[in-house]
């Protein structure tokens, strides 16, 4: 177990926290960074934090970029070993060795999930469990020690709690909740890290994307290849594909929509894509290059109930030429209804709105994250 008289010698352990911890001494915080791999649950909690006090910011412009909170929890273990309890500590920077997995090689793994505020005031979390049981299938495909579905829940639950001041009122947003597990020990030669940490944050956000949503199909990029990574939620999955975004986004369009090497559809940048057509809706299946997206499941699930045929099948890019609606699924984007797709010059538009299908499974996903509608799927968790 490392002890707090180690904290100078272990680069992987966050270091000084940003802002009104600045000033302390780095013996103060090696206490801290030893407290959580030992138990010890200091900093503590400002209780006006926690109290139904709200965050001084204007719901109404919230978009998605990062808006620092109060607090952050943070989890350490070492190669080969479980990953101990965990701490809240102060939202702010952490100090990581230059050698570290993460920074040399790209090992590392992200999540994201919303809370939601309800009318009468509960904050409920998403299906938590599924992130956490994904987490757990990217870690071993890149040789990383996973936190627990238990720990993974609890630190969630633990960030929102003490963050739950920041949780946008009842149509304003969300909260979206990022855990991180990277390889945060020093490296050299290409292996696994000696030591991993897991970090989770938060920051409420508006609406993904703002106004309609245009594509573009990339024809040039590729997201992921066979045999990669692109079936889990690998860091390195997507700094790839900022160039392809950026030259849409300079040509007007609003996201990227990309193919595998034989034409048939994969994902847009941050979400699963789902074509319907008469009463079928069909989505391209999971086999090892589209990330298993769990709004794309819960949006399967939902749309069995209403009594759609949904497919899991290849889609030749030419069927987006027939498709009547075409929506995108994700964490980020929700339930989106796409305006358009652009295919070598030629633009496609697609049905969109009231009766549509994308906006009837809008409805009900939304409905029921935010508590409007009846859980009888069972999905969400809400806050004690």
């Amino acid at each position: 177990m490392l002890k707090v008289s180690d904290c100078f010698r272990k680069w992987s352990i966050p270091s000084r926290i940003a802002g009104s911890i600045l000033s302390k001494t780095r013996n103060q915080y090696c206490r801290t960074a030893g407290a959580a791999v030992e138990g010890y649950n200091e900093p503590s909690v400002n209780s006006s934090h926690v109290n139904g006090e709200s965050a001084n910011i204007n719901w109404d412009d919230l978009g998605f970029g990062l808006i620092p909170t109060d607090y952050m929890y943070i989890m350490n273990c070492s190669k080969d070993q479980h990953f101990s309890q965990g701490t809240l500590t102060p939202f702010g920077k952490i100090e990581m060795n230059p050698s570290s997995g993460i920074l040399n090689y790209g090992q590392g793994l992200f999540e994201g999930l919303k809370a939601h505020r309800t009318a009468n005031g509960r904050i409920l979390l998403f299906r938590p469990e599924k992130n956490a049981m994904r987490m757990k299938v990217g870690a071993k495909r890149m040789c990383m020690q996973a936190p627990t579905v238990e720990q993974f829940v609890n630190a969630v639950k633990q960030t929102v709690h003490s963050n739950k001041r920041w949780v946008p009122p009842p149509g304003k947003g969300a909260m979206y909740i990022r855990p991180l597990l990277i390889g945060s020990g020093p490296v050299l030669g290409v292996a696994p890290a000696s030591e991993y940490t897991f970090i989770t944050y938060a920051s409420p956000v508006g609406n993904y994307h703002k106004g309609l949503l245009n594509l573009i199909v990339e024809e040039k990029f590729r997201r992921a290849i066979p045999g990669g990574t692109g079936g889990v939620k690998a860091v390195t999955n997507y700094a790839i594909i900022y160039k392809p975004i950026a030259e849409a986004k300079a040509k007007g369009f609003t996201d990227v929509l990309f193919l595998n090497a034989e034409k048939y559809i994969e994902e847009v940048s941050t979400s699963n894509i789902f074509l319907v057509k008469g009463n079928e809706i069909s989505t391209p299946p999971t086999s090892g290059t589209i990330l298993p997206g769990i709004t794309r499941k819960s949006i399967i699930e939902i749309t069995h109930v209403l009594g759609y045929q949904v497919k899991e099948r290849a889609i030749p890019v030419e069927e987006l030429f027939d498709a009547e609606e075409v929506f995108c699924t994700g964490t980020a984007v929700g339930v989106n209804s796409v305006n358009s797709i652009t295919y070598q010059d030629e633009r496609i538009g697609y049905k969109r709105g009231a009766g549509t299908v994308g906006q009837k499974l809008y409805e009900m996903l939304t409905g029921i994250q935010t508590g409007h509608i009846e859980d009888k799927m069972g999905w969400t968790v809400e806050l004690d």
